[in-house]
């Protein structure tokens, strides 16, 4: 078994035994409580950053490509307590140190994530690197110093535009890849949208005509540095045309609108995020995967809240007053459950019914 070491910005050095892809590793450093290895290895918003596993047994199914967010894994590096050596499921088709390797994904295993996770919990998120020498602190820690992810939304989004047809589809929705994951394409089509996917470096101007309504999607990196996408989207809302933002696309209305955003100590990321919806009260158990959040009060007499996180107060859901605009910081969810929030899209879709009969 080859060691490996994890060297954090801060100093610390965290020691294991590398699987997948046998190389080094720069990213910020995060930790998600989702179960699903598959959905996180998959996840566009991991993009540029290690990822820590906070269930100990990761890779026990294998790999089933039909589970997965995206085509291809865009994170740095994957952390696991234990790794499954002999995956058992009937769909399984490889296994997930196989899976790293053909992907270019350095891995550890054997490390104490429960510790790892308790110290990002503690300091905050941090850049990071593996290694399988022995570290030199006096070389890594100067380079974590410096390394900053760089054009985190056109490294994953689509090259080229898409139609994704529907069968007796009421609206045509143009989607403005940020990042997208399969499951916001299947809750548009659930609520009868037809959809043309754009590359996240297109024109705004191209899906101002011939749609009913914008969706902008989640990715990964600060939303700040975005800017003609901001300024893009400021133009969209004074047209008044229908909108809504999951994710990264909630942070992006939001400073189009004339709001802030601030990073958060170690971010939302999981299946299990809880908000409490401001109409009624509820609560939803909800998909996340970010590091920013919208400052609510920023944006006073421009929109209301509609969900707030109850673990620490931040801002997950806007209705905006004077345009035709929704966003949630989360992904809506399909599951037949009593926390499918997936009514987002029919609200949104009741949206566009809106302004086309008023048109």
């Amino acid at each position: 078994m080859q060691k490996a070491y994890l060297t954090l910005a801060d100093g610390c050095v965290y020691s294991g035994f590398a699987f997948g892809y046998p190389g080094e590793a720069v990213g910020e450093l995060v930790f998600t409580t989702s179960m699903s290895y598959l959905e996180t290895l998959t996840d566009p918003c991991y993009y540029g950053q290690i990822v820590v596993e906070a269930f100990p047994l990761v890779g026990n199914y294998g790999v089933i490509p039909a589970d997965m967010d995206a085509p291809a894994p865009t994170l740095s590096a994957f952390i696991v307590r234990d790794l499954a050596d002999v995956p058992s499921n009937f769909r399984c088709e490889g296994s997930l140190d196989d899976y790293l390797k053909e992907n270019k994904i350095p891995g550890i295993y054997g490390i104490d994530t429960r510790s790892l996770i308790r110290h990002i919990r503690d300091r905050g998120t941090m850049n990071a690197k593996i290694t399988v020498a022995p570290p030199q602190s006096d070389d890594i820690l100067p380079e974590l110093k410096e390394y900053s992810l760089k054009d985190a939304v056109l490294s994953v989004s689509r090259r080229e535009r898409e139609t994704i047809a529907l069968e007796g589809a009421k609206y045509h929705v143009a989607l403005w890849d940020m990042g997208v994951n399969k499951s916001i394409l299947s809750g548009l089509a659930a609520a009868g949208c037809e959809v043309t996917v754009f590359p996240a470096d297109s024109k705004h101007e191209d899906m101002l005509r011939g749609f009913d309504g914008i969706v902008i999607s989640g990715g990964p990196g600060a939303p700040e540095e975005n800017g003609d996408i901001i300024g893009a989207i400021r133009d969209i809302l004074d047209k008044k045309i229908p909108l809504l933002g999951i994710g990264l696309g909630h942070q992006l209305i939001a400073l189009a609108a004339g709001g802030k955003t601030e990073k958060l100590p170690y971010g939302h990321r999981g299946v299990n995020q809880p908000v409490c919806r401001a109409l009624d009260g509820r609560v939803f158990s909800t998909s996340q995967n970010h590091g920013y959040s919208v400052v609510a009060a920023s944006l006073e007499g421009k929109a209301k809240e509609s969900f707030r996180n109850i673990n620490d107060g931040s801002c997950e859901g806007l209705e905006y007053i004077s345009a035709p605009a929704i966003s949630v910081q989360f992904t809506p969810d399909l599951g037949q459950s009593p926390q499918n929030t997936g009514y987002i899209y029919e609200d949104f879709a009741k949206m566009m019914e809106g302004v086309k009969t008023n048109a």
